[in-house]
């Protein structure tokens, strides 16, 4: 009996949150379904069929003209020689003779010079369309794969420059600046070079040859090759586009970062750092004009060899040092990009005030002891239970003024198989020391989340799928209990809600590491 009441006790509000996160669950599996038939459809390969079967046809069409065009010649060439036998041999000597000699030098060119002409024949081009290739779990982890090999040797070099300018091997480093900096004054640094990059290569080909030659000047660790597995299920194919997506995402994201940076570097965007340059360039370009290039590489060299070996080590060991007088790192890191300079226009802070007045005046109208949220749809009841008795938390845990109604989200923990074992949909919480999800169904706080944020590792911004509501909009959270980071996705107000938690996080953490102090 009391069962029936507490559900008759639902309100409507409740149960519209339970069907949106069962339609989201049914968006994900419609999704599953959607990649074994684009599978399905992979195998029967009618498109690049047809592709092979219009080359084939081109390809005869080509042969059959060629045909035509060599019979014809032959039929020409034996008509000549039918009139050539016809005619009276008076005037057959000298002009069967001349004929004869035309012949003989036509066909001398043409054996000698013909291919050469051949190959000035102006043809039209081809426009040939590559086929793209389809989604594929296994082929996108495969280019991963691949991108990781390729990319090895680029950054093993990258590592042994930087264990070079750390003096992590003293001897190493030693040698090294003493040959650089005699080469630089007898004026031979373009020669050491370029007889280190032929030295490289005698060692790669050694090395094909099947010698064993390494020499790294940070220890190589050998990693573990994973192999891929032939039979996944759909959760697991779908994990596998997960981090695969996030790899690629994390990639692209440092990229963009460093090209909007001298993109904005050169637009005088950040005017103050632009100018610097503009400076340093007008006074490289009056140098090159008045003093001659081999004191101008000498002096380029020596600041080179210094600031690689010297200066940048110092600088390592002491960053206030750095950030005070390192005039490249200076620039590079005040250097905005396009996200930060849509976060400077926009006046964050009215914005955030404008949001709080209107979430008072929504409280304001609805009932006594009832939370709604802006637009989630929810109704949360103070009356019921109070906030720190759901999560079980001290009575001045409070959520923040800015998230009094919290964001309505899913949480996918993704180091659950089953897609209904590790999506949950709630609403998420700031506290002044934790992150708080409670879920949407009632009478399931088992199912409640709270993570402490000093116990927090990494928080980035996150995209899940875009058709999930708010374009699949999340936040990653990771934390030493979980293997992998744990995302607050289908977020409609997912920049708000990040920098919310961010700033809090850094305060908190802020003031432990003061405390520690």
């Amino acid at each position: 009996m009391t069962t029936g009441v507490a559900d008759f006790n639902r309100t409507e509000s409740d149960r519209l949150n339970e069907v949106k996160g069962h339609l989201e669950i049914a968006l994900l599996e419609k999704h599953f379904l959607q990649e074994e038939l684009r599978k399905l459809r992979e195998e029967t390969n009618i498109e690049i069929l047809k592709q092979e079967l219009e080359k084939e046809r081109q390809k005869r069409v080509e042969l059959e003209q060629k045909f035509n065009e060599v019979v014809k010649t032959r039929t020409d060439e034996s008509a000549t020689t039918q009139i050539s036998k016809g005619q009276p041999q008076t005037n057959g000597a000298d002009k069967q003779r001349s004929k004869t000699m035309c012949s003989k030098v036509q066909k001398w060119f043409y054996d000698r010079f013909g291919e050469y002409i051949e190959d000035f024949r102006f043809q039209p081009e081809e426009s040939s369309v590559e086929a793209e290739e389809p989604l594929s779990a296994r082929r996108l982890t495969e280019n991963m794969r691949r991108l990781k090999r390729g990319a090895k040797p680029v950054t093993n070099f990258v590592k042994n420059l930087s264990a070079l300018s750390d003096w992590h091997s003293v001897y190493t480093s030693a040698i090294a600046f003493i040959m650089y900096m005699n080469a630089v004054w007898h004026g031979w640094a373009i020669p050491m070079f370029l007889f280190l990059a032929i030295l490289r290569l005698s060692l790669n080909y050694l090395i094909a040859r099947g010698w064993r030659i390494q020499w790294s000047i940070v220890p190589q660790v050998s990693e573990t090759i994973e192999l891929p597995k032939e039979d996944l299920t759909v959760s697991e194919k779908f994990q596998l586009v997960l981090d695969v997506a996030q790899k690629a995402q994390n990639l692209f994201g440092k990229m963009a970062d460093i090209l909007e940076k001298i993109k904005n570097l050169f637009m005088w965007v950040q005017p103050e750092i632009t100018q610097k340059l503009y400076v340093c360039l007008w006074a490289a370009f009056i140098a090159s004009c008045f003093f001659p290039y081999k004191l101008i590489g000498f002096c380029i060299g020596l600041y080179a060899g210094i600031k690689f070996f010297l200066i940048d080590f110092i600088f390592k060991r002491c960053p206030r040092l750095r950030a005070k007088y390192d005039t490249p790192y200076i620039i590079w890191t005040n250097l905005p990009t396009d996200p930060q300079l849509k976060e400077r226009t926009n006046a964050t802070v009215s914005r955030r005030i404008q949001t709080v007045s209107s979430r008072g005046n929504v409280t304001s109208t609805t009932p006594q002891g009832v939370i709604r949220e802006e637009e989630g749809g929810r109704y949360h009841n103070t009356k019921k239970s109070s906030f720190h008795e759901v999560f079980n938390l001290a009575e001045t845990e409070r959520p923040l003024p800015v998230c009094d109604t919290g964001w309505r989200c899913c949480l996918i923990n993704r180091d659950r198989k089953m897609p209904t074992d590790y999506i949950r949909n709630g609403i998420l919480y700031v506290t002044e020391n934790y992150l708080c999800f409670e879920s949407s169904k009632s009478g399931s706080s088992k199912r409640n989340k709270v993570i402490k944020l000093t116990d927090i590792t990494d928080i980035q911004k996150y995209k899940v799928l875009s058709v999930l509501p708010g374009s699949g909009m999340g936040i990653a959270v990771s934390t030493p209990s979980t293997q992998k980071p744990l995302v607050f996705g289908a977020m409609v107000h997912r920049d708000e809600a990040f920098e919310t938690i961010f700033s809090q996080y850094v305060k908190v953490t802020s003031t432990v590491t003061n405390s520690d102090t």
